[in-house]
């Protein structure tokens, strides 16, 4: 059955395609809700005894087949909308997922849950947890170096990472301990950051403590942290960008013998910094329905207009874009991959990634070549 819906989907359109998707994903956040409201009703009935299952948990994860976190946050979520119907409403139409349910569970109260829910709609995790941490802020964790134990089989092998549910299920469903997150926000402009080091990390930490003992008097991590972070930014910036108090000036160059003249895909530093300023250091594709992409790594910079087709390096015409749009644009322009190989005879999967300047990579390639083939004709006859 599956293999034959995957064959009817392939012989969709792509319009079609991604309307589906939308409206499958709609249907499985109702069926999640429409599930999390029987569950409840079972859990408070106790009509897994009958089923031959000591607990919720057990029936879920033995008889219906869930994953043991899966099983874990449905129930929370569960008796949470047996106290609080809402949530139920809010699961099923996206405005708050699963994950976002189990952040709220413990701080819900008759009072502020209306409000609580309001504010986490359609929020992220780490943005849930902002808005926890400005609801009941942490004190400030000590700053501590320790080294770690050496990692046993059973370590390195740990159960099912469930905190406890309230009320509390049986030992036997949830024996391992909650998962820190590596980033966790403490209260407003504070977070805790927990991560391991090597032994060499370590040489360093200590060294550039003792360094800065007269201006750090308590060595405290997180402001030597601090400093070396603002230290690496400033030299990734240069190196990126080219920061430099001095314009780069742009010089003319001569027509050859052949009326040709070269040109470059050089992007000038001021022009480099200014698009990212400008486009916030995110990528700048936007759908059709307004909605823009998200990402802020492997960022490229993009020709609007492609430079094969004349589009100059100019602050107007160059844009950030994420590799995956970045080469998503270039096949709009010049076609499927495998077209743009045969054609460029450019490894279509690195010719974007490399230069990072939009889809015109290949001819681009062509051109500059054709531009030295004749100044060198020109120097050696």
């Amino acid at each position: 059955m599956n293999t034959q819906v995957l064959s009817l989907a392939g012989q969709l359109s792509n319009q079609e395609v991604v309307a589906r998707v939308k409206r499958l994903a709609q249907q499985e956040r109702e069926a999640t809700a429409a599930l999390i409201a029987h569950l409840a009703i079972l859990d408070e009935r106790q009509l897994y005894l009958a089923e031959g299952c000591a607990s919720t948990f057990t029936y879920c994860v033995q008889v219906l087949h869930l994953s043991e976190y899966a099983a874990y946050s449905r129930i929370e979520a569960a008796r949470a909308g047996r106290k609080y119907p809402i949530i139920l409403d809010l699961l099923g139409d996206g405005s708050v997922n699963l994950t976002t349910v189990g952040l709220l569970v413990p701080e819900l109260t008759p009072e502020n849950h209306l409000d609580l829910l309001e504010s986490a709609k359609h929020k992220s995790k780490r943005q849930v947890q902002e808005l926890l941490a400005q609801l009941r802020p942490q004190p400030s964790v000590p700053s501590s170096i320790r080294k770690l134990p050496t990692p046993t089989p059973a370590a390195e092998n740990p159960g099912p990472d469930l905190p406890p549910l309230s009320p509390a299920l049986s030992p036997a469903d949830t024996q391992a301990p909650a998962r820190r997150p590596v980033i966790a926000p403490l209260a407003p402009q504070r977070y805790k950051v927990q991560f391991t080091a090597s032994a060499e990390t370590n040489a360093k930490l200590l060294q550039a403590q003792e360094l800065l003992r007269s201006q750090i008097p308590d060595g405290d991590v997180g402001e030597v942290i601090d400093r070396a972070l603002t230290a690496l930014l400033k030299d990734l910036t240069k190196r990126k960008f080219a920061a430099t108090d001095r314009l780069h000036e742009t010089i003319e160059r001569p027509r050859s013998s052949y009326g040709v003249v070269p040109r470059s895909r050089h992007i000038p530093a001021q022009v480099k910094r200014k698009v990212w300023t400008r486009d916030g250091g995110q990528c700048a594709f936007v759908a059709p329905d307004g909605r823009r992409c998200t990402e802020r790594v492997f960022l490229e910079f993009h020709h609007v207009v492609p430079y094969s087709a004349g589009g100059k390096a100019t602050v107007e015409n160059i844009q950030l874009r994420c590799r995956a749009h970045n080469g998503f644009e270039a096949e709009q322009v010049f076609g499927r991959r495998s077209y743009r190989s045969r054609n460029t005879g450019v490894d279509p999967s690195t010719d974007d990634v490399r230069t990072g300047s939009g889809p015109s990579n290949g001819l681009a390639s062509r051109n500059s070549m054709a531009g030295q083939s004749s100044l060198m004709l020109k120097r050696f006859p």
